[in-house]
């Protein structure tokens, strides 16, 4: 029986593990600077939708096809409805909303609900969540996501904020199922002086140990 499209993207997700996501506060500044994190390497992609014009970068980024975009900062099922319509592969929320997880379901794609303790993302999962968010960072992500596999090994685990180019990869390690990298590598004042440059080099940083690993 062939995949539905929810399980390929989980399987892609599977398979490249690494996610930008922008957050940014101009659009042109969030496109330019998403080409430089794809020109390094980059095949997942996120942008939030408190970006502006967060839906035409979506839609512009996914017409491609050879990217894995989603939509983050994902609050209620039409948000996600929008997101889908706009090219979305998997919806993205800073919270555990039951609404928002059965919209993705309904919709075909992949959640990833926002948690933080341990009954957070059971209850995500329960619900029927994809993948659940390590959001916010803890201090030290690689051993809080292996205390929590410890007696919940099931659990597929995605942290975002705490992400660095120094610890991704031991949070890889420790049984994430992927990471996400925020302004770890889209760094303010980069961004601000719109170095695009420095963006791909470290992009490229990144996947050169991951390739590695």
């Amino acid at each position: 029986m062939p995949l539905t499209r929810r399980e390929h993207v989980l399987a892609e997700i599977g398979r490249l593990r690494l996610c930008a996501t922008m957050r940014a506060k101009d659009a042109e500044i969030a496109c330019d600077a998403m080409r430089a994190a794809v020109a390094g390497g980059f095949r997942m992609i996120e942008f939030t939708l408190n970006t502006p014009g967060a839906l035409e970068l979506i839609r512009a980024y996914a017409d491609g096809g050879d990217l894995l975009v989603g939509a983050g900062t994902v609050l209620s099922p039409a948000q996600a409805a929008d997101a889908v319509a706009a090219g979305a592969q998997f919806v993205v929320s800073p919270v555990c909303d039951p609404e928002v997880i059965a919209a993705a379901a309904e919709l075909d794609v992949v959640s990833i609900p926002g948690t933080f303790t341990p009954t957070e993302m059971l209850t995500a999962h329960r619900c029927g969540a994809d993948l659940v968010k390590l959001f916010p960072g803890p201090a030290d992500p690689a051993a809080y996501v292996a205390a929590v596999l410890g007696p919940l090994p099931w659990l597929r685990i995605f942290p975002t904020s705490g992400t660095t180019p120094d610890n991704f990869l031991d949070i890889l390690r420790a049984g994430a199922f992927g990471a996400a990298f925020v302004k770890s590598l889209f760094e303010p004042a980069e961004m601000a002086r719109r170095d695009y440059a420095a963006i791909e080099r470290r992009a490229a940083g990144i996947m050169e140990r991951f390739g590695a690993s």
